[in-house]
């Protein structure tokens, strides 16, 4: 299965990818856990020049992330599910649509199909977006990066972004609250896993 998580920035996608991979390789099963952008080599290196290189257009940030994920696709991400691993990324398509596509105002359908070529139309079983109060996020995350820095009127317009995807993809997206502690949102998540797939 193909499993990711989103949110803002400090929501505590990081700790539930872990948590539910920790569980699952408690299981018995083999799991990769990969984040975005990140996981190949190439993707690091985007990572660093869009978090933190130079101010750049909407369109060259998009494709930045989208180069990034094409690679993590075609080298981690296919080959795990082909051998039978299960996959948990922290972040995938959906940040894109939520920062790039709604926040970033090019729009959902562009950013859509540009990903959904360089993924080779590959989309997760079950997103978990992590929802929180705006002020914890920023405290958590620390703005320590470009996008982080953008401050509360960009990660407001990211969240609202992220519950308009939430609505529009219902069946595939689960949006929990991530006020509640770690191990009992871990639960949750677990629970609606082995109800989803």
């Amino acid at each position: 299965m193909f499993v990711t998580f989103e949110g803002v920035d400090g929501s505590g996608k990081s700790t539930q990818a872990e948590l539910l991979r920790d569980a699952l390789v408690a299981e018995g099963r083999d799991v990769v856990l990969t984040r975005e952008p990140g996981g190949t080599e190439l993707g690091e290196a985007a990572r660093e020049l869009v978090l933190n290189g130079p101010e750049m257009s909407p369109w060259a940030e998009t494709a930045l992330f989208a180069a990034a994920r094409a690679e993590l696709v075609a080298r981690v991400i296919l080959p795990a599910l082909g051998r039978g691993s299960d996959v948990i990324s922290d972040r995938y398509v959906d940040s894109s649509l939520a920062y790039q596509g709604i926040a970033r105002g090019i729009g959902i359908e562009p950013v859509l199909d540009l990903n959904l070529h360089v993924v080779q139309g590959l989309m997760p079983d079950l997103t978990v977006l992590l929802l929180v109060d705006l002020e914890l996020a920023a405290v958590r995350s620390g703005a320590t990066d470009r996008l982080e820095r953008e401050g509360a009127d960009f990660r407001a317009r990211v969240d609202s972004a992220y519950r308009q995807l939430a609505a529009r993809f219902p069946e595939r997206i689960v949006a929990l609250d991530a006020a509640r502690p770690a191990d009992e949102l871990s639960e949750v998540i677990r629970e609606r896993l082995r109800s989803r797939i």
